[in-house]
């Protein structure tokens, strides 16, 4: 997109005017090339060369912050054989004819498009080197390609992509399953650390954000929906708010009942976002009571210590004899552990630009998720998904939040109601305390050991929210999740309680709170054997290089190979000043392995100073991007602490009590300690970095401030009143 508002779209005559290539592939992985002069269809099109040699590569995946607007086009620039300097990227539409799924979430850009993207490139150059063998009249496997020349070794001659475009058009279009790949050691891009393609723009102020985007006869909208989720509207001054100058309209939006989709509301548009949140401040609106209204944090946490004294709901996992093994263990170590709801705080606050015409929508969203976004848009409004034309417009983050596109059918119904394009953009109060919120959770935990220092047994009774048997969204925990399949004696256990207030994923969804419960009740079993955390860890580990069978295996080989590396780069074993200590933790999500050591510094009043951060990481045999993988890395390490020193949502009369970064604190850049991070190149195919390098944080922290203290942490966010000494 040009300027972050309208869509560079070019047909097959505009592409090959000047004798350019257009290369696409549908879904089920056909090929196929443009031609001059060639009836228009829709092509999944990834692949543009110009006469000038410029390369213009699609990025299908919506670009939320974690570089797959760089990294895609990557794979396909590896393999077309092209300088990275002569590549020109450009975001996707949203069309799943075309592209398949387009999503960004779980960490699965790397791994779904690995090879589907690489073979994009290769078919390409295939093409071209085809059109240059034919105008020579040799044969193509005579011919070799480097920085966008054709070289036919044999005669000297060379020809560029550009000059060889438009015949290329004309070529057959090679079968992708089985068009040749590069060698990795001839790889030029991939494994080069880039810079994002779009950070100059960002560093200098430039429109390329939802909340940048402007259409022509724009108005702007704001909507208020009741602290209660799902509460409907008893009543608004409407006059009021249409009273207030450079207001058009206000109106009560009726909504329904999924959280996820339009719920009741009160829109007020207006000229300016200004003059609609003045008017908003006029609606003096009044709330029908909901069911939802009597719930809270603390009522929450009440029923899981009542659920935990009574027998489970469920058992997901009941192997050996956990009862006897505790009764016979040397030491047990009983903990409760709990974590709070907290918000994905996005810095750019949910935002949506639609314009209903015609019958039909046209839409700019920084979405997650825009598919589903379509469909819940033509759900509610009534109209055919044909007619709803989505532009996927970068996003100001999204850690799991924009998967949900409650915002985007709240702009679309809102432009239908007034006629004309709007421009929603939620404050910051609006995206806090209507959040999809990370689950709160609570984790009643007995463990023992033998006089070898040996786990013997291990019962977790998990207590969380859902109904019918049936997690509510984000808030389960898989009965393989580690320690399990590595103990003779585990069972898990899991009780529910419903609740009103809406939950999704936030970044290494599930994991992102597992990870602190599960590693640090291994630390406390560790203390209680008299062992080291990392020879307890490792030992635990076994010496198995697999544990279960693929997809749900567990590589503990790999495990026990980055808490190595961890250990040895942080120093782990040499002695601290007082008040000081190592922590160390591992978690294997999103197919990623990752152990972390963090150094921390308790001060006599309880303040809590990060020294330094190490990670280590086996996301398979590549590293596509460097610079991209450590400012993943480095970002979901910051992220996390960040959550586990500050951050919580308390809900009190069903509805959420913080509001702004002044209640919601987020790490300052102060508090951020510096992050070394190491990578082994393990002989499996690369995953993805979004997520995997957050969970294990959590603990690594709590258990470094146990190594400095003494004092356990088995809640979140950090109590630093408990810590003090003075």
């Amino acid at each position: 997109m040009a300027d972050g508002s309208h869509p560079i779209v070019a047909s097959r005559r505009d592409v090959l005017a000047g004798g350019g290539l257009l290369l696409s592939f549908t879904v089920a992985g056909k090929a196929g090339a443009a031609e001059a002069g060639g009836a228009t269809s829709t092509l999944n099109a990834y692949v543009r060369v110009a006469p000038d040699g410029i390369v213009t590569i699609v990025a299908k995946n919506p670009e939320v912050g974690q570089g797959v607007k760089t990294m895609l086009p990557m794979l396909i620039a590896e393999e077309l054989d092209v300088d990275w300097g002569s590549v020109r990227t450009e975001q996707a539409m949203n069309d799943p004819t075309v592209y398949g799924r387009q999503f960004a979430g779980g960490s699965m850009a790397t791994p779904l498009h690995w090879d589907e993207l690489r073979r994009v490139g290769a078919a390409a150059r295939v093409m071209l080197i085809a059109a240059a063998a034919q105008g020579w009249g040799v044969p193509a496997s005579d011919c070799t390609t480097a920085s966008g020349v054709v070289h036919h070794k044999g005669s000297n001659r060379k020809a560029t992509y550009g000059s060889l475009a438009g015949k290329a058009a004309g070529v057959p279009v090679p079968d992708l399953k089985t068009v040749p790949l590069k060698d990795p050691k001839d790889y030029k891009i991939i494994g080069q650390p880039k810079v994002q393609v779009d950070t100059a723009a960002i560093v200098t102020g430039k429109p390329l954000f939802g909340i940048d985007v402007t259409v022509p006869g724009m108005l702007f909208a704001t909507y208020e929906k009741g602290a209660v989720f799902g509460a409907k509207v008893a009543g608004a001054d409407l006059a009021a708010a249409k009273g207030v100058k450079g207001v058009r309209d206000a109106f009560v939006v009726e909504g329904g009942k999924e959280l996820d989709g339009l719920l009741p509301g009160v829109a007020v548009v207006a000229d300016s976002w200004w003059a609609a949140k003045k008017g908003r401040d006029q609606l003096n609106t009044r709330w029908a009571d909901h069911p939802t209204g009597k719930q809270s944090s603390a009522g929450f946490a009440a029923r899981a210590v009542e659920l935990s004294k009574t027998a489970p709901q469920k058992t997901e996992r009941n192997d050996g004899d956990v009862a006897a093994a505790l009764k016979g263990a040397s030491k047990t170590v009983e903990a409760a552990y709990a974590y709070p709801f907290i918000s994905h705080a996005n810095l750019e606050p949910q935002n949506c630009t639609a314009h209903f015409k015609d019958g039909k929508i046209e839409i700019w969203a920084p979405t997650q998720n825009p598919e589903p976004g379509r469909q819940l848009v033509a759900k509610t409004l009534g109209v055919a998904p044909g007619d709803i034309t989505i532009h996927i417009i970068r996003g100001g983050g999204g850690f799991g939040r924009r998967l949900m596109n409650d915002y985007m059918v709240e702009a679309a119904w809102i432009s239908r109601q007034v006629g004309a394009p709007v421009k929603l953009l939620w404050s910051r109060e609006d995206d806090m305390r209507h959040d999809f919120y990370r689950p709160a959770g609570w984790h009643f935990l007995k463990g023992g050991v033998n006089a070898a220092g040996d786990i013997v047994g291990w019962h977790d009774h998990f207590v969380t929210f859902g109904e019918n048997g049936v997690a509510g969204r984000s808030a389960g925990m898989s009965p393989t999740e580690f320690p399990a399949r590595f103990l003779t004696n585990y069972r898990y256990d899991v009780s529910m309680m419903p609740s009103g207030v809406p939950t999704g994923p936030l970044r290494a969804p599930g994991s992102n709170a597992i990870a602190f419960v599960v590693q640090s009740f291994i630390d406390e079993l560790a203390h209680a054997a008299d062992a080291d955390p990392v020879a307890f860890r490792l030992k635990l580990l076994g010496d198995k290089p697999m544990v279960g069978e693929p997809p749900s295996g567990y590589a503990a080989g790999r495990m026990a190979a980055v808490v190595k590396l961890a250990a040895e780069k942080s120093g782990w074993g040499r002695k601290l000043p007082k008040g000081s200590g190592l922590g160390v933790a591992f978690h294997y999500s999103h197919l990623g392995y990752f152990a972390e050591v963090v150094e921390v510094a308790v001060a006599p009043g309880g303040a809590v100073k990060l020294v330094k951060v190490w990670v280590a990481a086996d996301v398979g045999r590549h590293v596509i991007n460097p610079f991209g993988a450590l400012n993943q890395i480095e970002g979901s390490v910051l992220d996390g602490l960040s959550a586990a020193l500050h951050q919580k949502i308390t809900i009190e009369n069903g509805a959420a009590v913080e509001s702004n970064f002044t209640d919601y604190a987020l790490m300052r850049i102060n508090e951020a300690p510096p992050i070394e991070t190491h990578f082994i190149k393990s002989d499996n195919s690369p995953t993805g970095l979004g997520e995997p390098a957050l969970p294990p944080i959590l603990p690594a922290l709590c258990n470094a401030i146990f190594a400095a203290t003494g004092k356990r942490i088995r809640q979140l966010p950090v109590d630093t009143e408990m810590l003090k000494t003075v």
